[in-house]
């Protein structure tokens, strides 16, 4: 097996990621429920020394925000593109990037949107209420893409796992 195919191997389809957005839903989200996803978020990434920044929107309103050691303004740049993405689409930045690439192109050449503004890499995930919608989002910026949207995604698993128990 090449290098290539075992990154295909680890890397998820559009199936996956929709799927993942399916489960990954909550009952409420409340200004308490995006701190402790936002503290969450920062206890994992400092136990993996990982250098990023750690934002929580809802309803276009900054409910968290953490920048860890090694992150940089670049970060908070990166999330308000990602996020973006999360808030036109509905769905999961990476996500929307897969699919352009599931179709052979790329975000960048077929959303005609301002590359400077919108970032369908991964890191930013729908905050979803059920009944309700897309309500706003979690992002983290400071790894490789498919890290940082593994990363929200666990944190996610996590946090929500803890709830329905």
């Amino acid at each position: 097996m090449t290098t290539s195919d075992r990154s295909a191997e680890l890397t998820p389809g559009v199936e996956e990621l929709e799927a993942q957005e399916r489960r990954l839903v909550f009952r409420r989200f409340t200004h308490d429920d995006a701190w402790a996803l936002g503290s969450l978020l920062v206890e994992m990434a400092r136990e993996r020394q990982a250098p990023v920044a750690v934002d929580i929107h809802r309803a276009g309103q900054q409910l968290f925000h953490a920048a860890l050691p090694g992150s940089s303004p670049d970060n908070d740049a990166w999330i308000a593109r990602k996020r973006r993405v999360v808030e036109r689409y509905g769905s999961a930045s990476y996500l929307v990037g897969a699919r352009h690439r599931a179709k052979g192109t790329t975000f960048e050449e077929s959303s005609r949107l301002d590359p400077d503004t919108y970032a369908a890499h991964g890191g930013s995930f729908p905050v979803t209420v059920a009944d309700v919608g897309v309500i706003g989002a979690v992002t983290v910026s400071g790894l490789p893409q498919l890290e940082d949207h593994r990363l929200v995604v666990e944190a996610l698993e996590r946090f929500l796992g803890e709830r329905t128990e």
